[in-house]
């Protein structure tokens, strides 16, 4: 008689178990080389910013945009740049952070103020001069807008010195112009604390946790106001120079003598700066 040929269950057991291992060990370098994609797709877009920025302030005599207090309609980035990305409410995102709180239908996930609110974008947002509703999931500095004469955003924490106004600044390459964030602005100063753990709710009086995410593993996506691109690390983002007074060496820096237990805890094992 003849007999026939195939795998006996045992060794269909012993086949499964191996593909099982090997995806238990293939599975987490997968996710990193996905998490490094998302990063490299960020600074790329941030990159193509930084073109939008360029070719608005040529267009404008070097100047940038008016901000969000302007008249007779807030002319925030959202609003002025959107005939350059086309209102792509998803070129607006980090590719790590695109599904919003408030989704486009008005339902709101709960997530802000939460841990999971750092991988999200902020938004929907909709204004009446606005072409449709927006999401979004990276912000200006608040200092290198061109505001109208008694228009300043936000008085109570900067005078009109503080203000770059446009791309030809001196040491454009450590001023921050475009970069993660939970608003689309944000106008930090060198006191501002840390917030006590990534995603806490942005607020008025310390908008540099606005900014302080950790999206790329202790890292953030910014856009320089020399139009270059690249990763800063989130204690980093303290000794920048963010408008024209600022301190770069204030008490969230190392030469402002500040000390890795100062830091709250989920900070405390990123790179110090």
């Amino acid at each position: 008689m003849n007999r026939k040929k195939g795998f006996t269950l045992i060794e269909l057991l012993v086949v499964i178990a191996i593909i099982a291992l090997l995806m238990s060990i293939l599975m987490p370098a997968l996710q990193r080389v996905k998490k490094q994609a998302r990063s490299v797709a960020c600074i790329s877009k941030l990159r193509q910013w930084g073109l939008y920025f360029a070719m608005y302030a040529e267009e404008n005599d070097g100047r940038f945009m008016a901000g969000f207090r302007a008249q007779p309609v807030a002319n925030r980035w959202v609003y002025a740049l959107g005939n350059y990305y086309k209102w792509d409410d998803e070129f607006t995102c980090c590719p790590n952070a695109t599904k919003p709180w408030v989704d486009e239908f008005g339902v709101d996930s709960g997530a802000e103020g939460m841990y999971l609110g750092v991988t999200m974008a902020w938004g929907y947002i909709n204004q009446s001069h606005w072409a449709k509703q927006m999401k979004g999931s990276y912000g200006i500095n608040g200092w290198v807008v061109d505001p109208q004469p008694g228009r300043e955003p936000h008085p109570e924490r900067g005078t009109l010195n503080y203000f770059w106004r446009g791309p030809n600044a001196a040491g454009a390459a450590f001023v921050p112009l475009f970069l993660e964030a939970q608003r689309y602005n944000g106008v930090p100063l060198h006191t501002d604390r840390p917030p006590s753990y990534s995603g806490e709710p942005w607020n008025d009086e310390a908008q540099m946790g606005r900014f302080c995410l950790n999206r790329h593993d202790g890292f953030a996506g910014c856009l320089f106001l020399d139009f270059s691109a690249r990763k800063v690390g989130l204690k980093e983002i303290w000794t920048l120079k963010w408008h024209k007074e600022y301190n770069e060496s204030g008490p969230w820096t190392l030469a402002g003598g500040v000390q890795s237990s100062d830091w709250p805890e989920w900070m405390k094992p990123l790179k110090d700066y």
